[in-house]
């Protein structure tokens, strides 16, 4: 069963699962079908909140449980609760509940000098926020806190995700370059002279975590990103690549001007995760690369955006980056820099 199946995660995992020979019961608000889905995926209506009626839909029982909104300790205690009706689970987290060991994290980024500094890259050792119910990073922490306690009696395990990417998504990032480009804008600013790498986590390659997952059931918590991270200035090219532009990029050496240089990756420090135990345990190997996995997110947005409000499209990211596209100040800033004003 995949709880959460009709999202930007929940298709891909589903079409995996089903590759690897499971009988899959796709669950979701709506309970509709990909097109890309095996005929035989059983869809099923579910409300995440109603635990009663997910009690209902476990029936006697499943092999694996895959639930990719569960949010907080709520949502996991009902899992636990259905332990002796779950033969093993594979539930969504987020590298959101880091910090750095001196209290920062992604809570904090907005705070003076409270933007992490996190090693190198982070291993699952790295220390996790307290759980609570205040912010998405604690809440997470808190579904980790109670799916992995001793005598749960649930065998789960927990994938980090980073910047999840893909078709579906209700905050793709990579708006910022291809909306840019569809408005035919040929020049654009990057802060951090570029060079900010916030890890990527293609939903693909998350579903592939749940395959191999499924096949090994286990108790763990285990970062679910990419290969290599890009830069922001790589994920530019490489969105230009795709769609066939010619831009031209300015760089400030610091944080950004206002909105100037401001971007969904615009990140002083690197965030960048360990792999190297997803590779050791599960055999993990990415199955799509950040550039290879452009062309349907692309194609995927270009539809969306269409004659259409950006805000409308995605309000989560207007909410979360409101000025990305005050292309006035970005034009005075050229101004200015070409006047030396």
């Amino acid at each position: 069963m995949v709880i959460g199946a009709s999202g930007q995660i929940g298709r891909p995992v589903v079409e995996a699962l089903t590759r690897d020979g499971w009988a899959v019961t796709a669950a979701s608000r709506g309970g509709g079908r990909d097109a890309a889905w095996d005929e035989g995926v059983r869809t099923a209506r579910l409300d995440r909140a109603d635990g009663a009626a997910l009690a209902r839909l476990v029936g006697d029982g499943c092999d694996l449980l895959v639930d990719v909104v569960a949010y907080d300790a709520a949502h996991a205690r009902q899992l636990t609760g259905l332990a002796d009706r779950i033969g093993s689970a594979v539930v969504l987290s987020s590298v959101a509940v880091y910090e750095d060991g001196a209290g920062r994290g992604f809570d904090t980024q907005g705070e003076p000098d409270g933007f992490p500094v996190y090693p190198v890259p982070v291993a699952e050792t790295q220390p996790t926020v307290a759980p609570g119910a205040a912010t998405y990073a604690t809440r997470k922490a808190a579904l980790e806190r109670e799916l992995c306690a001793p005598g749960g009696g649930l065998p789960v395990t927990v994938l980090r995700a980073g910047a999840v990417h893909g078709p579906y998504s209700p905050l793709p990032r990579e708006v910022y370059f291809v909306k840019r480009n569809l408005d035919g804008r040929r020049r654009r600013v990057l802060a951090h002279r570029g060079e900010s790498r916030f890890h990527p986590s293609s939903a693909r390659n998350i579903a592939e975590l749940v395959r191999l997952a499924a096949a090994r059931p286990g108790s763990r918590v285990l970062n679910a990103c990419d290969g290599r991270p890009p830069t922001a200035a790589g994920i530019g090219a490489a969105i230009d690549a795709v769609m066939g532009a010619r831009t031209r990029t300015a760089y400030l050496d610091g944080p950004p001007a206002g909105s100037v240089g401001r971007s969904p990756w615009s990140v002083p420090l690197p965030v960048v995760f360990d792999m190297s135990a997803a590779e050791r345990e599960l055999g993990y190997r990415p199955v799509v690369s950040y550039a290879e996995s452009l062309p349907e997110t692309v194609e995927w947005l270009t539809g969306v955006l269409r004659g259409r409000d950006w805000r409308a499209c995605f309000p989560l990211l207007a909410q979360v980056f409101p000025d990305l596209f005050d292309y006035a100040a970005e034009d005075a800033w050229f101004t200015a820099q070409a006047t030396g004003s």
